[in-house]
C-alpha cells in the first residue's frame, strides 16, 4: 500500500534514507510526538468527532470514582506525613475531563494538594488549562520534572501510547522489527534486523513477536523510585494483559476504526496493549509495593459504581437514566473484548502505605 503523503512521511523517508530503517520506538515517537506534525501536536483526538473515546468521555461516573479513590489515598498519605503537602499528578490528561470530574469528588472530601499535569500536546494543554483553571495546574513535559514530594499519580490510557520496541523470533534468534521504505520509495514497510539481539533469549516459536515497552518501563521505574523514597501511590488504567507474553498488538486508530499503522504517519493514533506484568516487575524492582492488576470491572464495582449510578438516576429523565445505565454497562462489560475485562488497573505505592481501595493487596 502506498502511504499517504502526510507531512511526516517526507521526514521519515529522509531519516530512513540517511540512517537506515528505524525501530518501532522511533517511529511511534515521531508519529505521535513530532513538535509540528505529530498526531498529538496537531489535534484533539477525543470524542465522537475525534478518533477514539476514553472512559472519562463515556461517563462522569468514571472520573468521580477515580476522585473518590484519590481522596481516600490522599487521606492515608497525609495521615502518614502531615507536614508534607502531596502533589496530585495526571499523566496524559486528555481534555481534562477525568480530572475535572475527579476534582468535584476531591473538593467534597476536603483534600489538600497541588495539581501537576504531564502533557506534551500544546492543543490539549490549552484545553486542560481552560477546564482546570480553578485548580491552577502546573504543566510538565515529562515525569522527570515533577516535584520531589509525595505523589499521587493517575495514568488513564497513558502507557499504551508510549514508544516500544518489537522483536521477531527467527531461526537464529530475536531480530528487531524495523520500519523502512519499499523499493519504490513511496511507502513504509516492516522489516527485520539481519542479526539477532544477543541479550534476548526467551523461548518461543519462529514468528513470535516480543514487545519491549522501553519507554513505559523507564517511566514506571522513575515513578516507583520516587514513591518508594518519598511516599505516595500510582494508579494505571489501560487496555492490556496482566501477564507478559508474545503477540503483536501494535495498532492504529483513525475515525474510530482500525487503520494501517504505516499508511498515514502522523494522522492516526498508534498504541500497543500494555504489559502490566512487565510494569509490575519494574515497580517492584525499585522497592515499591504492587497492587493487582485487577480488571476495570472489579475495580469500578469495588468503588461503588452501581450506587453512584443509582444516585445520578434519582433526578434523571427516563432517557438520561437509560444513558447512565448504558455507560455503567459499557465501563464494566465482562466480555473479553469489553472495557470491563480488556482494561486492567494496577496500583503502585510506598510499601508502608497499606492497602489501596478496590485493588488486591500486594503479593
Amino acid at each position: 500500500m502506498t502511504a499517504e503523503a502526510t507531512p511526516l512521511l517526507a521526514i521519515l523517508a529522509r531519516e530512513i534514507r540517511a540512517s537506515g530503517p528505524i525501530g518501532l520506538d522511533r517511529y511511534m515517537a515521531l508519529c505521535l510526538g513530532h513538535p509540528r506534525h505529530g498526531y498529538y501536536a496537531t489535534r484533539d483526538p477525543f470524542g465522537r468527532g475525534g478518533d477514539f473515546v476514553t472512559a472519562p468521555e463515556i461517563s462522569q461516573m468514571f472520573g468521580e470514582l477515580i476522585g473518590a479513590w484519590a481522596g481516600a489515598v490522599l487521606a492515608t498519605m497525609q495521615a502518614a506525613s502531615p507536614a508534607a503537602r502531596p502533589c496530585l499528578v495526571e499523566l496524559g490528561p486528555g481534555r481534562g475531563t477525568l480530572m475535572a470530574d475527579a476534582l468535584r469528588a476531591l473538593r467534597a472530601a476536603g483534600a489538600a494538594f497541588d495539581l501537576h499535569l504531564v502533557e506534551t500536546s500544546p492543543v490539549l494543554r490549552r484545553l486542560q488549562a481552560d477546564r482546570l483553571a480553578a485548580a491552577a495546574p502546573v504543566f510538565h513535559d515529562s515525569v522527570e520534572s515533577l516535584p520531589d514530594a509525595p505523589l499521587l499519580v493517575i495514568a488513564n490510557e497513558f502507557f499504551d501510547a508510549l514508544p516500544a520496541r518489537q522483536f521477531v523470533r527467527t531461526g537464529h534468534g530475536w531480530c528487531e522489527r524495523r520500519i523502512g521504505l519499499t523499493p519504490e520509495g513511496d511507502a513504509l514497510a516492516f522489516g527485520l534486523d539481519p542479526e539477532p539481539d544477543p541479550r534476548l533469549a526467551a523461548e518461543a516459536p519462529e514468528g513470535a513477536v516480543l514487545t519491549v515497552p522501553s519507554q513505559g518501563l523507564a517511566v514506571m521505574r522513575d515513578l516507583a523510585r520516587r514513591l518508594a523514597a518519598r511516599g505516595g501511590a500510582l494508579l494505571a488504567i489501560d487496555y492490556g494483559h496482566d501477564r507478559s507474553g508474545f503477540g503483536d498488538t501494535f495498532q492504529a486508530l483513525a475515525g474510530h476504526r482500525f487503520a494501517d499503522p504505516l499508511s498515514r504517519p502522523g494522522e492516526a493514533d498508534l498504541t500497543l496493549h500494555v504489559d502490566f506484568g512487565a510494569l509490575a516487575r519494574a515497580a517492584s524492582a525499585e522497592g515499591a509495593a504492587v497492587h493487582g492488576p485487577a480488571t476495570q470491572r472489579d475495580f469500578l464495582l469495588g468503588l461503588g459504581l452501581p450506587m453512584r449510578a443509582e444516585r445520578l438516576k434519582v433526578r434523571a429523565t427516563p432517557d438520561q437514566a437509560a444513558a447512565i445505565d448504558a455507560a455503567a454497562a459499557r465501563l464494566t462489560d465482562p466480555d473479553p473484548r469489553g472495557m470491563g475485562a480488556l482494561f486492567k488497573v494496577l496500583g503502585v505505592s510506598h510499601p508502608a502505605l497499606g492497602p489501596l481501595p478496590a485493588l488486591p493487596p500486594p503479593s
